[in-house]
């Protein structure tokens, strides 16, 4: 089989981190070929202000150097720019006039530093902070002046400004605005910032615009709109940056602020797809690593064919990168009328925290002086975590000691989040590998490796693994015996290789055992049937064929139950029963809590004439499915109409009905809050009120009971069959095999779990893959009428 040829136009971060997740995902599929502007390899643009503060060297901060390309036979041309793209003969033409074909291609190209339009902005001495070049030309300046304004005082400029006093500059920061990071913080945080940077030697100018850059052959000034002047040897302009789109737009693709991308990142144009700072995604334009790291991993299993909900936008967050300054704000720092906060602010030991709430849930945090607790905010943020009045002014109490909040410290928590690297992964990584150092843990991990910004946290977290305090043990938990893959990666290599059956998952993967063995096979059946709708086991076609969804009893006889959707039978129905019953002298018939009618101890050589005359589906108890929907049908302690809920119970379980789950899934549907379906020890249940219908999911009713947890409140009976159907959906797409709804609701959280059913686009494609697996179900069952 061909590769297909794969082209990359850029070699920055985003789009060589999309290549990095495509080799992991599918190293054998792409002829990759990538084209970067700069004669330098793949290197951390972030951390430039690092390296001009002299914290770092420009080695340490290269990414992939070119034995990583040669290791992974990606062909790299480094000072060579695309030039044009012709789509329709799907090739790239560069300024050294070669030309490359591809069948699909990645446009990368990032964005160019704001220059502002001003007389003298083309004199020496004037530079952007943007690559090495600008870092170098800035350090070699500095040897011989000593004067430098730095024009804008966001991150990069202020990044910027600390490096050129590190390099013994005068320096002095002109910013526009009327204070400092006027986008990330508000005033109290934004003045506090500034005396710090004061105290260290730096000058400021505000709500000054520049006119010109005067000088003869270089820069000796600037002026200013309001006629005031200032001397200085080096101009660096750090006033934002704008999309590179120019290849874009002259090759036909459709843009407005960026390269116009879908969540699976693909442009107007079939086979080219965009990444990174020059895409826009949602009506949003990303300038941090964060998110063009979650586009790069969207868009790899997208084209590596992994069915996955693609990129839907990022929550921001940003950090200073100056020594002796701790600084951390996320999201919306600005009240409005429509929002609150609560302040913590120590004058004496220069510390403020700012939390920002709308409807009870955090959507800005602002943390100076103190940020140890910025991923803890961050994750309850992006979770969109619920917070009562009494707990919000806890939120900024820091834990007494760093060694018990690493401890408490899930392991699921996110440390990086430009790379998401997880506690559990550094843990797993320091404990297996025996590292040491940060510098260790970011080589291996990539956690710190990308703003730097986590690096303190990840130097608390090391410094806790090392300590006795740690008795946390990471334990890779493979599938079964058979094999050392985990469940994660076994279903992941059964897509990337497309295997079909078990016996092929066992023989390509390496099984340990030839037939693998009662734990795995049953897995491999369920997941086959998860990723290849129209798969179905030996041992159901053979159920499914003679019409048998029985059940087998201890003594060898069966169990047949006639199907009576939400426990509704008629006349008929019980006279056909009860004839059959009659003629094949069934005895023991019995209504079950279930609200069915059992017929048992069945011969099993009169099964086949017994279902031809009955005539009628049979409930199917083969494997982990939806169970009957049980109801308040009979119940009469109260005199509440039980319509509503009798026919929203025969709906969902008319739909539902058979579908395969993780794990056996009980739904109750209860006419009031008498509760007659015992819904909240249900996996999913469903009661009436006044205001429409309560959803709860999660409970149990087995030796260890347990309520379920209110998901929502819808106000009819349409809305409540649509959020159950797409929880179902959601709960076999992102289970494990043979976990209960209750376990899969603690590992992902009510919040993260409400949050994608009220997504209205993300539960629509839900329902959609849902109908169309039922549909592909009901094609393939040989007995199709008895269903």
């Amino acid at each position: 089989m061909r590769k297909q040829k794969l082209v990359l136009v850029g070699n920055g971060m985003a789009g060589v981190r999309c290549i990095e997740e495509i080799v992991t995902l599918n190293p054998e599929a792409f002829e990759i070929t990538i084209f970067g502007s700069e004669s330098h390899v793949n290197y951390n643009r972030i951390l430039l202000s690092t390296v001009l503060q002299g914290d770092t060297s420009l080695e340490d901060i290269t990414i992939n150097d070119r034995d990583w390309y040669e290791g992974k036979q990606i062909k790299l041309f480094t000072g060579e720019t695309v030039v044009k793209i012709d789509t329709v003969k799907q090739v790239v033409i560069t300024d050294k006039k070669q030309e490359i074909s591809y069948d699909r291609l990645i446009i990368a190209t990032g964005s160019v530093p704001f220059l502002l339009p001003i007389p003298g902005s083309d004199k020496k001495g004037v530079t952007t902070f943007r690559t090495i070049e600008d870092c170098q030309s800035i350090m070699e300046t500095a040897k011989q002046y000593k004067k430098a304004a730095v024009i804008g005082g966001g991150l990069l400029g202020l990044e910027a400004a600390r490096g050129l006093l590190n390099l013994g500059m005068e320096v002095s920061v002109v910013h526009i605005g009327q204070y400092l990071l006027d986008r990330q913080l508000d005033q109290t945080a934004a003045k506090m910032l500034q005396a710090e940077l004061e105290n260290q030697g730096m000058k400021f100018l505000f709500e000054k615009q520049t006119q010109e850059v005067i000088g003869s052959s270089r820069t000796e000034g600037l002026i200013f709109t309001d006629g005031s002047k200032l001397d200085v040897d080096l101009v660096v302009m750090a006033a934002g940056v704008r999309p590179n789109v120019q290849l874009a737009k002259e090759s036909g693709i459709e843009i407005n602020r960026a390269i116009l991308v879908n969540d699976f990142l693909q442009t107007s144009i079939e086979n080219i797809y965009a990444v990174g700072e020059c895409v826009e995604h949602r009506g949003s334009v990303y300038g941090l690593v964060k998110p063009l790291y979650e586009q790069g991993k969207a868009l790899a299993k997208h084209i590596c064919g992994i069915e996955d909900q693609g990129y839907r936008g990022s929550v921001l967050s940003t950090q200073l990168k100056i020594s002796g300054i701790e600084l951390f704000s996320a999201g919306q720092v600005h009240e409005d009328p429509s929002s609150k906060s609560i302040k913590l602010y120590d004058e004496v030991n220069r510390i403020y925290k700012k939390v920002v709430f709308k409807d009870h849930k955090i959507i800005g945090v602002v943390l100076f002086g103190n940020t140890s607790d910025r991923t803890r905010l961050l994750d309850m943020m992006i979770k969109q975590q619920d917070v009562s009045d009494l707990e919000k002014a806890a939120l900024l109490q820091s834990s007494p000691e760093a060694g018990s909040s690493m401890a408490s410290m899930p392991l699921s928590e996110i440390v990086c989040n430009c790379n998401g690297v997880s506690k559990g992964a550094i843990l797993e990584a320091v404990q297996k590998e025996g590292l040491t150092t940060v510098d260790q843990v970011k080589k291996c991990t990539k956690a710190s490796g990308s703003c730097g910004g986590c690096k303190p946290l990840v130097t608390e977290l090391l410094a806790y693994i090392k300590s006795d305090a740690c008795n946390e043990i990471i334990k890779k938990k493979s599938m079964c015996s058979c094999t050392s893959l985990t469940e994660d990666e076994v279903v992941q290599e059964m897509q990337l290789l497309g295997l079909t059956s078990p016996q092929e998952v066992i023989e390509q993967l390496n099984w340990n055992s030839k037939n693998g063995c009662s734990t795995c096979r049953p897995a491999l059946e369920y997941y086959l049937g998860m990723i290849y709708p129209e798969y179905e086991s030996e041992q159901e076609l053979q159920f499914e064929d003679e019409r048998l969804n029985v059940i087998v009893q201890e003594n060898g006889a069966y169990t047949l139950i006639p199907q009576m959707y939400g426990g509704i039978t008629s006349a008929e129905q019980l006279r056909t029963i009860a004839k059959v019953a009659e003629k094949y002298s069934v005895k023991n018939i019995a209504v079950t809590s279930e609200q069915r009618i059992h017929l048992m101890d069945v011969k099993k050589d009169v099964l086949s004439e017994i279902c031809a005359d009955l005539n009628m589906p049979l409930s199917s108890t083969y494997g982990n499915r939806v169970q009957n929907v049980k109801t308040c049908i009979g119940e009469h302690v109260c005199q509440c109409n039980k319509q509503p809920s009798l026919k929203l119970a025969v709906t969902l379980e008319r739909k539902l009905a058979s579908l395969k789950t993780p794990y056996r899934v009980k739904i109750g549907v209860s006419a009031c809050m008498h509760n007659g379906a015992g819904s909240t020890t249900k996996d999913i249940g469903i009661i009436g009120t006044g205001l429409g219908w309560e959803i709860y999911v999660g409970g149990s009713s087995g030796r260890m009971v347990r309520s379920g947890q209110l998901l929502a409140v819808v106000p009819t009976e349409a809305e409540a069959a649509e959020i159950i159907m797409g929880l179902i959906q959601y709960y076999r797409e992102s289970a494990n095999y043979l976990e209960r709804t209750w376990q899969w609701l603690d590992r992902l959280g009510l919040i993260h779990v409400r949050e994608a059913l009220f997504d209205q686009e993300l539960r629509q494609e839900l329902l959609v893959r849902l109908d169309e697996e039922l549909s592909v179900r009901k094609s393939i069952l040989v007995n199709s009428d008895y269903q």
